[in-house]
């Protein structure tokens, strides 16, 4: 990209981001991340990680749940440091260069374009309990019908979003607030039906000791955090980042947003998994253990087994609120990361447009609307989508970590934007989500290699037309590297790959290449800051820089 071509963009980026309007406090902002974990996480995750891992699911959840902790200080710190709407997608670019923000940035997008369509496949899913023809349970697919309402239901997603911040704002704190409710009920009279058996429920003890704790294998428990659906669940707290350039106070609200989603989400999924686990009958388990149990809806259809049919209409009336709130906050944030994507240079400057009535990025929103629409079509079902996704999003968490580090290195944020003990948590971050990747069956894992080849090939192409510079090579090679690494373990692994690395070899290996990599990725990106000074001081004095000049400035 010429000097010219990046002043032009430049100003472009700057007067689209002036357009965004800071309305959003603390509670907003909680709202928003607690409304993304509250959506058809919760509807499913329980059933699907007990199908793969039995009991052993508790583990998975307290890995996860602990991941999901350290990630979410990674990004609340670089939220503190450079609060900006599409963060996500801009904090690779600043501290690695372009190569990185083209992988990092494509994968970003692509989990996040798949997040509304599994929102409204699930509302569309637990709504053929009483809408015949929506959904074939054979197949563990929509029906064409139930694809089309999932789409219109995606739609009223971007409308209610075009009008504005602060009406997606009020909307989402009122369905957050009724969210919370429908949860804990449901845990409060599975624990108090499931503790001891009796003519519904199994008992939890009974239906632990009467196939195992872990049926599977303790590694079953690691899949089971992606594809189980547990990394989906947790994801919601990135979009408190999404949003903080519209914070009105983000040193102060950002990381106690991002606390009190995670902390919440723990409890949340370990009490709903225990209920199910108690609560499920036996003569559910008799059929064919763990992973014979497939209920459609399956808390409404757990409810209705333990004669609470008052509950199930709760759930099945929550089951088209609590995936529609979670499905606006997600059309909002992932808007956003178009919007940073665009500023990044990676869409044409009229995908960062904002209206002016709205301060929304209103072409963002449209693009993101017809790829979901393409995307449940492809995979029209809840489990297919989420399965992809939750590689892709193990992914794209792990960068942070060396964002993080770089912007210390090279002295970025006031000691007031540093939280205690990240020079061990953000290392510890990046290798626990790297674990995550390989957990990943291979079966699935293998398809996310298409998403990431895309952004090199983009990379590939405006290298070689000469529109980047040899430092973005240099501050992202490590990034090819080490995702060759973690996939090529994975290929020869014992998570559905060739198993010539038996466990836990394979983890122990991809833990230190690990953090080979992050030393590397640190090493690189303070290189690569280093060696554009402009973009640093830009960066220091806290003004939004879209892009870096052709060549590094002396």
């Amino acid at each position: 990209m010429g000097a010219s071509d990046a002043l032009n963009r430049q100003g472009a980026a700057d007067r689209e981001d002036r357009k965004l309007r800071r309305e959003l406090g603390f509670w907003s902002l909680a709202a928003a991340g607690i409304g993304s974990v509250i959506g058809s996480g919760w509807l499913f995750s329980a059933m699907y990680a007990s199908q793969e891992a039995g009991p052993a699911a508790l583990i998975a959840w307290v890995i996860a749940g602990a991941l999901m902790l350290m990630i979410a200080l990674v990004f609340a710190e670089l939220g503190m440091v450079r609060p900006e709407s599409g963060g996500l997608v801009r904090y690779p670019l600043y501290s690695n260069g372009r190569l990185a923000a083209s992988i990092i940035g494509w994968a970003m997008w692509l989990s996040y374009v798949a997040n509304p369509p599994s929102e409204a496949s699930a509302v569309v899913q637990y709504a053929s309990s009483w809408w015949d023809g929506v959904y074939d349970a054979s197949s563990g697919d929509l029906t064409t019908l139930g694809t089309a309402v999932a789409v219109v239901l995606m739609a009223a997603f971007v409308v209610i979003n075009y009008f504005g911040v602060k009406w997606f704002a009020t909307s989402n704190n009122v369905v957050t607030t009724v969210k919370l409710a429908i949860p804990t009920i449901t845990i409060v009279l599975l624990l108090a039906s499931g503790f001891g058996a009796n003519d519904k429920a199994g008992g939890i003890s009974h239906n632990i000791s009467a196939h195992g704790f872990a049926p599977y294998g303790i590694s079953a428990a690691f899949s089971a955090i992606a594809s189980g659906g547990l990394i989906f669940a947790y994801t919601g707290f990135r979009n408190v980042i999404e949003l903080s350039g519209e914070a009105r106070n983000p040193h102060r609200d950002i990381p106690r947003a991002m606390v009190v989603t995670i902390g919440f989400s723990i409890v949340l999924y370990l009490g709903l998994q225990v209920g199910y686990l108690g609560a499920l009958p036996s003569s559910e388990l008799a059929k064919a253990g763990w992973h014979g149990v497939n209920l459609d809806s399956p808390f409404a259809d757990l409810a209705k087994m333990l004669g609470f049919t008052w509950l199930s209409w709760l759930l099945i009336a929550d089951s088209s609120i609590s995936p529609s709130g979670s499905g606006i906050v997600f059309t909002a944030a992932n808007a956003r990361n178009v919007f940073g994507l665009a500023k990044n240079g990676f869409f044409p400057r009229v995908v960062m447009r904002v209206s002016d009535r709205t301060g929304v990025p209103v072409v963002a929103l449209l693009v993101n609307f017809v790829l979901g629409a393409g995307t449940i079509i492809l995979l029209p079902s809840w489990h297919s989508i989420v399965e992809v996704l939750s590689a892709l999003v193990a992914l794209t968490f792990s960068i942070g970590s060396v964002s993080l580090l770089v912007f210390r290195r090279v002295g970025l944020g006031e000691a007031s934007s540093r939280l205690r003990g990240m020079t061990f948590i953000a290392p510890a971050a990046f290798v626990v989500a790297s674990l995550v990747i390989l957990w990943q069956p291979w079966s699935t894992l293998w398809k996310t290699v298409i998403a990431l080849a895309v952004g090199l090939v983009w990379f590939v192409v405006s290298f070689a037309r000469g529109e980047r510079d040899p430092g973005d090579l240099a501050g992202g090679i490590w990034l090819v590297a080490y995702i060759a690494f973690v996939y090529v373990v994975a290929a020869i692994g014992s998570y559905g790959g060739a198993g010539w690395l038996p466990q836990p070899w394979d983890s122990i290996a991809v833990a230190v290449g690990a953090l080979a990599a992050c030393w590397w990725g640190v090493r690189a990106g303070e290189g690569y800051l280093r060696g554009h000074p402009r973009l640093l001081d830009r960066l220091r004095s806290g003004v939004s820089e879209e892009t870096v000049d052709a060549a590094p400035a002396g």
